[in-house]
Parts: structure tokens; C-alpha cells; sequence
């Protein structure tokens, strides 16, 4: 991984602990937090599943937030640095891996009708 080093966080940094969860938990936890904060954020996730380190930049990449790189906590668990985007691409809340459904007023059904 790249930045190995042992870094602390930006004093300015929100810490998002994702402890041992699995890469899906894990994404929840960091969605939910990602929705209430204000743009240019910056955030730390700090995580010890191993596809964290495909899964998060891909998350950034699906939803618009700006991946920073990644590093290693002065405890040795990965951590991934992050910033938020003033408009982030929705995801579905249950499934934040997903991009959100866009609704429409006018259902297919209701085209074909008329």
C-alpha cells in the first residue's frame, strides 16, 4: 500500500472507524457519515478488511467524493483518506456500492398509455 508510513490524521480530519466490519458495513457506516458533513471535508476511515483498499477508492469514484490516498494508523490498521464533494452522486441508502434510482413522475406504464 502505497504511504505505509505510520501518518496521523489532518488536524482537521473527521475519523470514521470502521473497525473490523466487512466491506459493505463498512460502506454504510462511511456513507452515513459522508451525507452529513459539509464540502471539503476531509476524512479518515480507518479499516481492517483487506478489499477496503479496492472498495473505498471505488466508492469515491462511483459517488464523486475525492479519494486523497492511503496510509497506515501508528497501530498498524489501514486508513483511507477522503474528502467530500460539495454534490456527490446518490447512492442507494441500503446499498451505497449502488448508484441511486432516479424517479421519474411518469411511470413507464403510464407513457405507454397515452
Amino acid at each position: 500500500m502505497a504511504g505505509d508510513a505510520a501518518v496521523p490524521p489532518p488536524a482537521d480530519a473527521e475519523l470514521v472507524d470502521g473497525g473490523d466490519r466487512a466491506c459493505g458495513e463498512l460502506l454504510l457506516v462511511l456513507a452515513r457519515r459522508m451525507r452529513r458533513l459539509r464540502r471539503d471535508t476531509r476524512v479518515r476511515l480507518v479499516a481492517t478488511d483487506p478489499a477496503a483498499v479496492v472498495d473505498v477508492p471505488a466508492w469515491c469514484h462511483l459517488t464523486g467524493h475525492r479519494y486523497l490516498g492511503a496510509g497506515r494508523q501508528p497501530d498498524g490498521r489501514a486508513h483511507y483518506d477522503l474528502q467530500s464533494t460539495a454534490d456527490p452522486r446518490p447512492t442507494h441508502p441500503n446499498d451505497p456500492w449502488r448508484p441511486a434510482q432516479r424517479t421519474s413522475s411518469t411511470s413507464r406504464n403510464d407513457k405507454e398509455l397515452t
